[in-house]
């Protein structure tokens, strides 16, 4: 089998659902294996965009299985209002869709508690958080007593187990100082019948994901796991506790998807040419000046899901190199190529100094990532559109200079260039070409 995957680096945004979408049509099953509606995958195919929140980033490919696996949370309102939008689009999510019984649900109240913790403040700084409520499910989902999966929309006792939670989680909301109309929402007369309603048009869609996977492990069938989110955002590993609440590094995917690491042998690590960030947290290589400004606005940097303006800042070598190797990466995928073009010089960190001491590693503590100043290697900017390169060969000499760089740094070889948000401005190197990863015709 072969079994890949293609995890974000950084923060998240590195353009990850537009590699699972090209690489789609050379699997059999694309598996989303984390997070929530939190995520904002971006795919574009000819003069169409889709923005992809729940649904895996393969769907667009009618011949390849998508399945949405125990580790994500769903939220059944977002992801039906995404089918709905698909399919006049002529994308029908029914017949290549399997959504995993043992998923758990974001309800009402998981939304209205987001909301009061995300007025919070942690170390003097908001999380940050989409207000999609993904936080208070995943808490939820740890702590049992309260949780809804997707099997218990099936269940006979439906309406019995979800009408016992709302009314407790009222008496919560209440507590955090939950306004009538917040409590209104989450009310049992209200809740029970939205529930049945997705039982309703999921119920064909639900099905056991884990046992397809292990039969399909077990076939030789090609599977591809799409990532969610980026590695620096994992809640064990990442910059705690400006983090999401799932594995978002590649030690998620087995979890998440109920795969064994054994059927996994390829790992595709997605980053940008520069760094990003939504939110609050360190971020030790941000420009808050007019290159900052200027990489904003050529990249278009704004969230996919919240709309956000991102924060933006030179390539982080030290935090890439860490979340490569936590990843367990054997190629990197270097995407916006074409937003570094206009630049006349660039630079790469390449050591922080922390406390008067240079280091070289990742620190643990927010507090201490924090007071990291970046130790910078500059090199020249090659001043030439890339747009049009389709070739490795068609790079410019200073390009290829820097991705060289980036790749002795990281320790990682490049696999995959990208110079635009289209299918066709992706870039396969010679190194790629041995894992079969080809770009499509």
């Amino acid at each position: 089998m072969s079994g890949t995957c293609v995890i974000g680096l950084q923060w998240g945004d590195e353009a990850k659902g537009k590699l699972v979408d090209l690489l789609a049509p050379q699997f059999d099953i694309v598996v989303r294996y984390q997070g929530g509606a939190n995520a904002g995958h971006t795919v574009v195919a000819g003069d169409q965009t889709y923005k992809l929140h729940h649904i895996p980033s393969g769907i667009l490919h009618p011949q390849v299985q998508n399945l949405i696996t125990p580790g994500v949370v769903i939220n059944p309102s977002t992801m039906l209002d995404e089918i709905d939008a698909l399919a006049p689009r002529g994308v029908d999510c029914a017949k290549n869709l399997m959504i995993s019984e043992r998923a758990h649900l974001v309800m009402p109240w998981h939304i209205a508690e987001d909301r009061q913790i995300n007025a919070t403040e942690v170390r003097g700084e908001s999380i940050g958080t989409t207000n999609r409520g993904i936080g208070p499910c995943y808490r939820d989902k740890v702590g049992r007593t309260h949780a809804i999966r997707m099997t218990d929309l099936i269940q006979p006792q439906r309406d019995e187990r979800i009408r016992t939670v709302a009314e407790q989680k009222i008496q919560l909301l209440k507590n955090l100082g939950a306004s009538d109309e917040e409590l209104q929402k989450v009310a049992p007369e209200v809740v029970v019948p939205m529930a049945a309603a997705w039982a309703d048009r999921l119920k064909d869609m639900i099905g056991d994901t884990t046992d397809l996977l292990l039969d399909a492990t077990e076939a030789d069938k090609r599977i591809l796991f799409e990532g969610a989110q980026g590695a620096l955002l994992d809640i064990d590993h990442g910059t705690y506790p400006f983090v999401t609440s799932s594995n978002s590094s590649g030690v998620g995917v087995c979890a998440g998807a109920g795969v064994p690491p054994k059927w996994i042998n390829t790992v595709l690590g997605v980053c940008k040419a520069y760094s990003t960030r939504v939110g609050g947290g360190p971020f030790v290589t941000e420009l808050d000046d007019a290159t900052g400004d200027r990489i904003r606005d050529l990249g278009n940097e704004y969230g996919t899901t919240t709309g956000r303006p991102r924060r933006c800042g030179w390539f982080d070598a030290v935090a890439v190199r860490y979340t490569a190797r936590l990843s367990g990466v054997t190629r990197l995928a270097l995407m916006m190529m074409d937003v570094l073009a206009h630049l006349d010089e660039l630079k790469v960190c390449v050591a922080y100094e922390l406390d008067g001491k240079r280091i070289e590693r990742f620190p643990s503590h927010a507090d201490e990532l924090r007071r990291c100043k970046p130790i910078y290697e500059t090199i020249p900017g090659w001043k030439e559109p890339v747009d049009d390169v389709r070739r490795m060969d068609q790079f410019p000499t200073g390009a290829m200079d820097y991705v060289r760089r980036i790749e002795e740094l990281v320790g990682v070889p490049v696999g995959v260039l990208s110079v635009g948000p289209d299918r066709a401005q992706t870039i396969f190197t010679d190194a790629a070409s041995e894992l079969a990863l080809q770009p499509l015709s």
